[in-house]
């Protein structure tokens, strides 16, 4: 049934009895153009959202029952009992509102935070590809309407209930909907029999049920609950139990239900607490949170051991107040504000997060391996040369636009082979010395400038001669039309406001070849209306075969034609013949020699070379023909080579560069030619241009194709010096070697992937990163995060974020656990305080660590959790994973701070109790207000403001947890720098002065500061009170100094901050994005940081040469 409120989806009959035009036209939408942006805006009104009921969603009575079960809770629920219990109503009525106060604020923020988190997380839902308005857009599948045109291939989850058009070999796996464990071969005829099954209604896509096989297209006809997987949605959304917990005695045996009940027990217990479910940290966190509270019990015994066990009800709420003071109550809840924060903050910098457990790790990646094309390419590819054996180089030339075949001049030119290209380049490289030196001084060109210019100006500086523009020749004709029909993408010419615009759909390499053969006016779409070509079946593309097939019924000819694309070495061991025509010749070894070296010639330029291969065939192929592609792709005749260029994003080379910066390697792994990523690995810097500056055995092993990676043993590749920077030929089966060689030598790997095949690799990488514009759902669906960008500075942007968020956690449990180890030093010395009676007096009442603990720890906490990232963030290396937020930095900040702090509010405490003036801890202070606790009230409200103001204070202190809190940015020439710093954060800044003045109500109000926080007005007691504030300043000051001065704690410096700061005596080394001097048109976020320090440095001096390693200073830039 659909959702209340929304309209019913109905048609005059079911959408499989009626032919596509009446849907069409009963949608108001286009087979071609799909819906108009109107259109799509009144149906997502009319029918809501495209998902189940029930689906997602946050129940508000499970965060209610953990915020009423946390451990601070649990304290509390006992101090107040006890309070009643002793008839002290007035605290134990202020021990419930705080309870309840507790509850209700951790409840509000842990429910909005945990709504939008749930928010966050929907972004990395399914998309779908859909057609609106002429142009093909990605949405998320909630956003798709009836009348969308959907495409789908292998690797998606259908987002509706499609109607199907156009198919190619499509096969479905509905098991999820009708338990058939086949994939269904799904068609595109209407059906004629009305009572069909869900299960044979083929020409309808089901939600939620996942393309294993081929591609199609079809209109939306339902969505969410009005689906055939909606008619289902209940039964869907129960949860599967884990292993071991069934309770049947049949089939485990008699005494299964016992096992079963106790761990079904277990599991309760342990998500009741918040034990067993969860990220790590969270996990961990809530592990601390009970660990503490069994340290309470601990100090509690202590408490009662002092006063021999005479457990009166004043050594009860002694008792009590150290179970309080122990415990971080507002721990989880700023954990959990924190972590989403991190979320928004990376939704902005194009991140969708979707295992929480990715923020916490991103911060630990010391590897990212990465896929060349579209992450640290643009993935705009233009076809720039074409090698026909026997005829010559077609060449594209002034074109950038990456759709428009009109734009650009083509030339043709005689091939050349390596001698002659060599010749010519060492021919340029002299005329250009000679035309830019008068003074006889000579010029080193790099080799990237000479290919580029190659690129550039093609053959229009060649001595031979060159034909622009030239005709279609037989040999040039039957390339076009394999490239065209061999090809799923389209190009068409299209009206966008007023103006006429070529777009182009599809992937970017058979975008870039069906552009090239519409320059011709060869593109598929005239091959197929006008001159009646017919595909019959379509062999896809797979990655660990690098090629794609399609068979075409030819209207000239009496054979079926088979046209095959891919990659180069594979295409030409299939290949029987070469060439077309006159030029048609068997294939031999010295004709596959010279091929391999026009692909060479090709790839060293940075293109991405692919073959170009048909067969006439005989054989009776039809759309889902069960002949294997073996039979099919074999005895091939090349008519020739393709060469690519996909240009590096812009940011890539600084983004590699801030990876350097911050310990982090960059891996290539990509399934072009081992010289075409070579060649755009030095563009990005991702290895040194020069490979000769490296040691021999480093230079090997830096790139390699992945035929000679995979055929190495472990042993074999744990013994090279360095893992490969780039692995080319990449099957989805070496990513997977690659993490397994990472994780030997204990890195930390991020992993990128977009295919089918890449979802065991994402899996294993300790983060698994999707491509949310290109990538498969089953991709996003093993990944921990989807960049919605596809751009490798994403990555670099995520791990920022990652850090920040890792530092920010540990600020605040720093903050939150320093103020509880003051205080239980400030109680336990307590003890020692007896009056005559020989009960012990309180230093701070229970009320009153309840206020500093509830108002002025809790809100700089939240504060501290918003914290920018510092400026040196992507200039240290990661931290280590395994140790996780609780270094050894921490936990001695934590005791050394805490120390001061306690000894402070001890010291002060024992000045006014036993210095000037009359002496004496009165008579049953810890209960009233009597003639004889007036010092041990003032003493007490000291203290009590005294450690507000620490704790408020120390949460700017710990802004940063090695520099001063005086010079935060130790570059920075702001004359109010101080000032500057605290105020950039401003709900820190007003979280603590609105704390620190509220300690002056809370000491003058009559009846609230002696019936409720047992302590009295003061004046000169705040003398000592605000000295003690300075010598605990001055002490973390110190401390910091310490550290500083010592390099205790200090983190290694990475390489690339040594090339940043041109350190010298190191000896050779990986510095990636220091290695390319192509100038920077864009700036990382880390890199702006940065730059501010090193400006002054380089401002005089202009601009500096290459290190003594060969390593280029940051600044240089190229000149030639």
């Amino acid at each position: 049934m659909p959702k209340t409120g929304r309209e019913v989806q109905n048609y005059s009959r079911q959408p499989f009895l009626l032919p596509v035009e009446a849907l069409v036209q009963h949608l108001a939408t286009n087979t071609t153009t799909g819906l108009t942006s109107s259109k799509v805006q009144e149906y997502s009104q009319r029918y809501g959202e495209n998902k189940l009921e029930g689906d997602g969603g946050v129940a508000w009575y499970k965060i209610l029952s953990k915020q009423a079960t946390n451990a601070m809770i649990l304290v509390l629920v006992l101090a107040m009992a006890l309070s009643y219990g002793v008839e002290d109503f007035i605290e134990g009525g202020v021990i419930t509102a705080v309870i309840i106060l507790n509850i209700s604020i951790g409840f509000y923020q842990e429910f909005q935070a945990e709504k939008k988190m749930d928010g966050l997380r929907s972004l990395s839902a399914p998309s779908a590809h859909v057609i609106r308005d002429g142009n093909q857009l990605t949405v998320p599948s909630r956003e798709v309407v009836p009348g969308d045109i959907v495409s789908i291939k292998t690797g998606d989850t259908v987002p509706a209930d499609l109607r199907l058009f156009d198919v190619m070999n499509l096969e479905c796996d509905e098991a999820i909907l009708t338990g058939e464990a086949l994939p269904v071969a799904k068609e595109v005829e209407t059906a004629e029999q009305e009572d069909l099954g869900l299960g044979d209604r083929l020409n309808i896509a089901y939600s939620s049920s996942t393309v294993t096989k081929g591609r199609g297209r079809g209109v939306v006809v339902y969505t969410g609950m009005s689906t055939a997987m909606g008619g289902i949605a209940e039964s869907m959304q129960r949860k599967r139990r884990k292993p071991g917990r069934s309770m049947s005695s049949k089939k485990h045996g008699s005494l299964q239900p016992i096992k079963g009940g106790a761990l079904r027990v277990f599991d309760s217990i342990g998500k009741f607490l918040g034990l067993t479910e969860g990220t790590p940290l969270q996990i961990k966190l809530s592990k601390l949170a009970y660990t503490l509270f069994g340290c309470a019990l601990i100090l509690a015994i202590i408490v009662f051991g002092v006063n021999r066990f005479n457990v009166t009800n004043e050594v009860a709420i002694y008792a009590i107040s150290t179970g309080i003071a122990i415990i971080p109550e507002s721990l989880i809840a700023v954990l959990t504000i924190t972590m989403v924060v991190g979320m928004t903050q990376m939704r902005k910098r194009k991140v969708v997060v979707r295992q929480l457990s990715a923020l916490e790790a991103l911060g630990g990646v010391t590897n990212i391996c990465s896929d060349k094309t579209g992450t640290l390419t643009q993935g705009k590819m233009v076809t720039r040369k074409v090698w026909i054996p026997g005829t010559g180089v077609y060449s594209v030339e002034n074109s950038s636009n990456a759709s428009d075949p009109t734009e650009g001049t083509i030339t043709f030119s005689k091939t050349k082979t390596r001698k002659q290209t060599e010749a010519e380049k060492l021919a340029r490289q002299e005329e250009l010395d000679h035309k830019r030196s008068t003074a006889g001084i000579s010029f080193n060109v790099p080799q990237e400038k000479t290919n580029k210019d190659l690129i550039k100006k093609g053959p229009s500086q060649q001595q031979d001669e060159i034909i622009n523009n030239p005709d279609v020749t037989p040999e040039l004709k039957a390339f076009l039309e394999s490239a065209a029909l061999c090809n799923l993408a389209t190009v068409r010419h299209a009206q966008e406001g007023g103006q006429s615009k070529w777009k182009a759909t599809g992937d970017p390499t058979e975008i870039a070849l069906q552009v090239f053969a519409h320059r011709f006016s060869h593109g598929k779409s005239d091959l197929e209306t006008e001159q009646g070509w017919k595909q019959l079946t379509e062999y896809p593309f797979d990655s660990s075969i690098k090629r794609m097939s399609v068979v075409y019924k030819s209207p000239n000819h009496s054979n079926n034609i088979i046209f095959t694309k891919g990659a180069v070495e594979r295409i030409v061991d299939l290949c029987s013949f070469i060439g077309h025509g006159d030029h048609e010749s068997p294939m031999t070894p010295e004709m596959k020699d010279s091929i391999l070296e026009q692909m060479n010639l090709l790839a060293e330029q940075g293109l991405r070379v692919l073959a170009i291969a048909r067969r006439f065939t005989n054989q009776d192929v039809t759309e889902h023909s069960t002949i294997d592609r073996t039979h099919i792709e074999k005895d091939l005749t090349l008519l020739g080579l393709a060469g690519l260029y996909d240009p590096p994003r812009l940011e890539t080379k600084d983004a590699v560069r801030a990876c350097t910066t911050a310990g982090i390697q960059v891996s290539m792994l990509t399934g072009d030619h081992p010289s075409t990523a070579a060649a755009i690995a030095r563009e990005v810097g991702i290895i040194p241009k020069n490979l000769s500056s490296l040691p021999p055995d480093v230079s090997a092993a830096i790139v390699k194709p992945a035929s000679e990676f995979d055929k190495m043993t472990d042993a074999e590749i744990d013994a090279l010096p360095t893992l490969p920077l780039v692995v080319a030929r990449c099957a989805p089966e070496t990513k997977v070697r690659m993490i397994e060689a990472l994780h030997r030598r204990n890195k930390y790997a991020a992993m990128t992937g977009d295919g089918v095949n890449d979802s065991p690799s994402l899996k294993l990488a300790d983060v698994g990163i999707a491509m949310g514009l290109n990538g498969s759902d089953v991709a996003k669906s093993a990944s921990d995060i989807v960049l919605t960008d596809d751009n490798f500075a994403s990555i670099v942007n995520a791990v920022e974020e990652g850090r920040r968020m890792f530092d920010n956690i540990q600020k605040f449990v720093l903050h939150l656990l320093t103020s509880n180890v003051g205080e239980v030093i400030l109680l336990i010395c307590g003890l020692a305080f007896q009056d005559s009676s020989g009960f012990s007096v309180f230093p701070l009442s229970p009320l009153q660590i309840l206020w500093i603990n509830m108002l002025t720890s809790s809100f700089p906490a939240f504060g501290l959790g918003k914290e920018k990232a510092s400026k040196d963030v992507m200039e240290r290396p990661p931290h280590d994973n395994k140790k996780g937020i609780f270094t050894w930095e921490l936990i001695t900040d934590m005791l050394v701070y805490g120390s001061i702090m306690g000894v402070c509010c001890l010291s002060t405490f024992v000045f006014i109790v036993y210095g000037p003036g009359p002496d004496g801890l009165g008579v049953d202070c810890n209960k009233s207000h009597g003639n004889t606790c007036n010092i041990v009230f003032r003493a007490r409200a000291a203290v009590f403001a005294e450690l507000t103001w620490m704790i408020l204070i120390s949460a700017w202190e710990f802004k940063s947890m090695r520099r001063s809190l005086f010079k935060l940015d130790p570059h920075s020439t702001h004359p109010f720098q101080f000032v500057k710093d605290i105020w950039s954060n401003q709900f820190l800044f007003w979280s603590v002065v609105i704390g620190a003045l509220s300690v002056f109500p809370a000491v003058y109000i009559p009846g609230l500061n002696t019936s409720v926080f047992k302590h009295a007005g003061i004046t000169w007691e705040w003398v000592p009170a605000v000295v003690c504030v300075f010598i605990f300043v001055s002490g973390v000051e110190v401390w910091k100094f310490v550290k500083r001065a010592t390099g205790w704690f200090q983190e290694e410096e990475t390489e690339g901050m040594k090339a940043k700061r041109r350190v010298t005596g190191h000896g050779l080394s990986l510095r990636q994005g220091f290695f390319t001097l192509a100038r920077s048109f864009t700036r990382s976020k880390s890199e702006t940081k940065s730059e501010v320090g090193g400006r002054g440095s380089s401002a005089s001096g202009g601009n500096a040469g290459p290190t003594s390693d060969g390593v280029v200073g940051q600044n240089q830039k190229e000149e030639v």
